[in-house]
């Protein structure tokens, strides 16, 4: 694979993360981990194989997960996050090669991975169509996104607290959006779905609690 670099033109990126807040992250969310989400992320990735890219990896959460036979590629654009999945994958003894790019500009060759993997990440990611785009763009013919994503409810009430909910749920969980159709997204981006599961993320506010979880292809052009 080519060395990483940013694409021409690309915006520098805006980091949003603090430190404190990238330290507080995982304990704000250890009961929905312990009530689900870990298993969930065990699902997702632990039988990938090949050059495997995660956009928004965070602190590392997946890393434990993931199967020998993956070649990682971690991209996270907050240094914050990305100084603390650096030191979970050292003390994992885990290889991965950590990149800080956003996912609206991923600095990869076209067809540079077999899967790409987005777990809670397309409800915070500025431009969501730009990222889908960016993630269509790197896989590889047959490749597949795998994704765990909260989404906006099915049902009418709770989506309309979502709605009233966002802007305040936005500047306590550094700019995600609650009530993001991110299924509707997928589809308009040229993704078709291959799998799809609706769970309920377990231990977190209702707001946030409605999860699709699947593999979705890019259909063909």
């Amino acid at each position: 694979m080519e060395s990483p670099t940013r694409p021409e033109g690309a915006p520098a990126y805006e980091p949003r993360t603090s430190a404190a807040s990238a330290a507080l992250y995982e304990p704000i969310i250890a009961l929905g981990e312990r009530r689900g989400m870990r298993a969930r992320r065990r699902r997702l990735v632990g039988d990938l194989k090949g050059d495997v890219l995660e956009v928004g990896a965070g602190t590392g959460l997946n890393l434990p997960h993931y199967g020998s036979d993956a070649r990682l590629v971690l991209a996270e654009p907050e240094p914050a996050m990305a100084d603390r999945m650096r030191r979970r994958a050292a003390e994992l003894g885990r290889e991965a090669e950590i990149v800080e790019a956003p996912a609206e500009s991923l600095p990869f060759p076209d067809d540079s991975f077999d899967a790409v993997v987005c777990m809670l990440v397309l409800c915070t990611v500025k431009d969501p169509a730009a990222a889908l785009a960016e993630i269509r763009r790197v896989l590889r013919p047959g490749g597949a996104l795998h994704f765990c994503e909260h989404v906006r409810a099915d049902s009418r009430v709770l989506a309309a607290w979502q709605d009233r909910l966002r802007g305040p749920w936005a500047a306590f969980a550094e700019g995600c959006q609650c009530n993001r159709p991110t299924l509707s997204l997928l589809g308009e981006a040229g993704f078709a779905l291959r799998e799809l599961r609706r769970e309920e993320w377990r231990g977190m506010p209702p707001i946030v609690r409605p999860l699709a979880y699947g593999v979705a292809v890019p259909r063909l052009r």
